[in-house]
């Protein structure tokens, strides 16, 4: 126990040294003004309406995105300088180690949603709506499984980023890779099994709204292959990891 706790520490020391927690606002920020410029009125139904065309952003773009840039930072003082070879050659846990960044990959997504729904909540407050009809029951669902269905991609990432010595190189893959996005995610064939597609499928999709391409399977069906992507690409990244030379 106690090496999971310092291997958390030093991450948290890490992240806090990176200024890398100012990146989970900028999404927020430009959710905001899309909300702000939309044109949902103060009608029954508000709430929800405004939630999804900021999601559309969110979830679609900036948290395919976040988890690609949050998964190169934690690992970026390691490949400056030797630091895999420092922190390698300590008696430590590789795997402690390697989920303890996972875990502060994933701490950083979930202040992100939050962020996400403080904005929403600030935006339909600007806009006159009435805060005693907020539909938690169809925020909650979207916001906890956007965060779940954006770990595979953060396993994914993060397993890419210990690889690549290069910092810019994941991120660049990640944006590649995110651009696609509304055009798999149509896809029933494809787009559920597509990482940086999963996140909007499953905001989009929870609470059963749409019926067409990927949004049209069952929001069970997406969670199953969600969580079968996870545990694939996590348990590559810790075989790998393992074994990685020092």
């Amino acid at each position: 126990m106690a090496i999971w706790i310092s291997a958390l520490r030093s991450e948290r020391i890490k992240l806090g040294r990176s200024q890398i927690i100012l990146l989970a606002v900028i999404d927020p920020i430009l959710c905001a003004v899309v909300g702000l410029m939309s044109n949902v009125g103060n009608e029954e139904g508000s709430w929800t309406a405004l939630f999804m065309v900021m999601t559309l952003l969110h979830a679609l773009l900036f948290m395919p995105m976040m988890a690609g840039i949050f998964s190169a930072f934690v690992c970026r003082y390691e490949h400056a300088g030797g630091g895999w070879k420092q922190i390698l050659s300590l008696p430590v846990s590789r795997t402690a180690l390697y989920l303890s960044k996972l875990l502060v990959v994933a701490g950083t997504l979930a202040f992100n949603q939050l962020l996400f729904l403080i904005v929403v909540l600030g935006v339909g407050l600007g806009k006159g709506y009435d805060l005693s009809l907020i539909p938690w029951e169809v925020f909650a669902p979207k916001l906890i499984g956007g965060f779940v269905a954006c770990l595979p991609l953060a396993a994914l990432q993060l397993f890419v980023s210990t690889m690549w010595s290069s910092f810019a190189a994941p991120l660049v893959l990640n944006m590649v890779f995110t651009v696609p996005n509304i055009l798999v995610a149509n896809s029933v064939t494809y787009g559920p099994y597509y990482p940086w597609a999963q996140p909007m499928l499953v905001m989009m999709q929870a609470g059963g709204e749409y019926d067409f391409g990927a949004f049209g399977l069952p929001i069970e069906s997406l969670m199953i292959t969600v969580g079968g992507s996870f545990l694939v690409f996590l348990a590559a990244g810790l075989v790998y990891f393992n074994r990685k030379p020092v």
